[in-house]
């Protein structure tokens, strides 16, 4: 009997044993979390002929590229407000880039801050959290110590600043210049970025991090290295083609024309050889990220996350610039590795939005999100890319204090503007990726125009 006893002691200590064992948590995974600022999806992984981006192309390779990715709102202090919090921009309240976040927002956890007050070490290199003016009027920059313990961002070099460019409008817009600059990739912001986070890489990879690395390119000013502008001759580059045909733009649609119509043709090719150089410049810096990756063996326990924060025109409907709800705005690239998930390698064409993409980080961490979410996961499609995806997908953009709200469907793109009473649009992506022809008023489509109606009127909106 004593024996008997002695045994069944024996047993269940054991199996206490296995117990233990087995409910041990599993290791942290890391994050590298990666956004270039006003990245189109003008790269060789989308289908762009005459864009060099190896690099990114590798990463798309390895993980999802997701093909019908959308931001809520086409502007960099309102996108990555809302895509860093989980939250709609009616929620955050920030539709434009001149309002810091924490200014209206001292409580909100950001994406990054999750992980910091989860044991993550922290940082941000460049730009992730986007520059402001406070109430006050003092420069806010690009950090938040609620959410990284280490925050940074360079300057360019006086190697850097010098080089063969120039005003593409004669100085009438500041911002729209190139520059083929002289020394190398240290001696611009996204170089110094890059090399910062491949040593904090290389420092804290024995413990769980969040390393979040902002590229500033291809967004204006136009420089890059030369090297970069040397791979785009300027007679190789090809201008968009608009049909003759094409609708009337809604004044609504775009911002003030800007000068842009004075472009010559040479000044077109100019200003898209700048911006892909920029692209190939932050390509080549991504490759930087990714072979520190290959050299310390992380791919296992790391997710990977390369976004732009919203999309771009380079002369399609006569603009060039963000500030849009065409798809060319509201789309931009977004490219998941997920260590374990089966859907890795497969492209995804369900649609998915950015105010998804903190929740789906966090569920890929085993992190709990805040309790009040705009978004919703998107981890099934990393594991089957070929699920269906969201029924519809909501951009909207302000102009003044009007507001321009647009819904994409699988088929459709439909756009009211100030709730219809300044126009309406209607594009039919079967036949017509770039949206340049308005069918909101032909008669057929009065039943899609109703149910399209109904449809933007139920987005979710403010939770908070």
């Amino acid at each position: 009997m004593k024996s008997n006893r002695i045994f069944i002691l024996s047993l269940l200590g054991a199996l206490s044993g296995i117990s233990v064992h087995a409910a041990a948590p599993a290791p942290k995974l890391n994050v590298l979390f990666i956004v270039a600022d006003d990245l189109r999806t003008s790269l060789g992984c989308y289908g762009d002929p005459q864009v060099k981006s190896p690099n990114i192309d590798r990463l798309a390779a390895k993980g999802v590229r997701f093909d019908r990715a959308y931001c809520q709102y086409p502007v960099c202090n309102s996108s990555r407000t809302s895509f860093l919090t989980g939250l709609r921009p009616d929620t955050t309240r920030i539709y434009g880039n001149d309002v810091p976040f924490r200014t209206l927002h001292p409580e909100v956890v950001t994406l990054p801050q999750l992980f910091k007050s989860s044991g993550y070490f922290s940082a941000s290199l460049g730009k992730i959290i986007h520059a402001g003016v406070d109430q006050t009027g003092r420069r806010v920059p690009h950090q938040d110590a609620r959410s990284f313990d280490d925050c940074r961002s360079g300057a360019a070099t006086a190697l850097g600043k010098t080089g063969e460019g120039r005003n593409l409008t004669g100085g009438l817009l500041k911002w729209c210049s190139w520059l083929a600059a002289e020394g190398a990739d240290e001696d611009q912001p996204d170089g110094q970025s890059a090399a910062e986070a491949v040593k904090l890489i290389e420092a804290h990879h024995h413990q769980p991090f969040f390393v979040a690395v902002g590229f500033h390119k291809p967004h204006d000013p136009f420089n890059a290295p030369k090297k970069y502008f040397d791979q785009y001759p300027l007679e190789n580059i090809q201008l968009a083609q608009e049909p003759h045909d094409r609708s009337a733009e809604l004044p609504m649609a775009l911002p003030n024309a800007q000068g842009f119509a004075a472009f010559t043709d040479r000044e077109r090719k100019e200003f898209r050889r700048a911006y892909f150089a920029g692209i190939s410049f932050t390509d080549a810096q991504v490759g930087k990220l990714l072979d520190t990756l290959d050299r310390l063996k992380l791919w296992d326990n790391t997710v990977v996350v390369m976004m732009g924060d919203h999309g771009y025109h380079l002369g399609e409907h006569g603009w060039w610039n963000k500030v849009t709800v065409f798809e060319l705005c509201a789309r931009t690239p977004l490219i998941v590795w997920a260590p374990g998930l089966n859907g890795m390698g497969r492209p995804a064409n369900g649609l998915v939005e950015f105010v998804d993409i903190f929740s789906t980080v966090a569920e890929l961490c085993g992190l709990p999100s805040p309790a009040k979410q705009d978004g919703a996961t998107f981890r099934a499609l990393l594991a089957d890319p070929a699920l269906p995806g969201k029924s519809a997908a909501y951009t909207q953009v302000r102009r003044g204090e009007k507001m321009g709200r647009s819904v994409r469907t699988d088929r459709w793109r439909y756009t009211e503007w100030d709730e219809g009473r300044d126009g309406i649009e209607l594009y039919d992506h079967t036949t017509d990726a770039f949206e340049y022809f308005n069918l909101a008023s032909q008669p057929q489509h009065a039943a899609t125009l109703k149910t399209l109606a109904a449809q933007l009127r139920s987005a979710p909106r403010a939770t908070r």
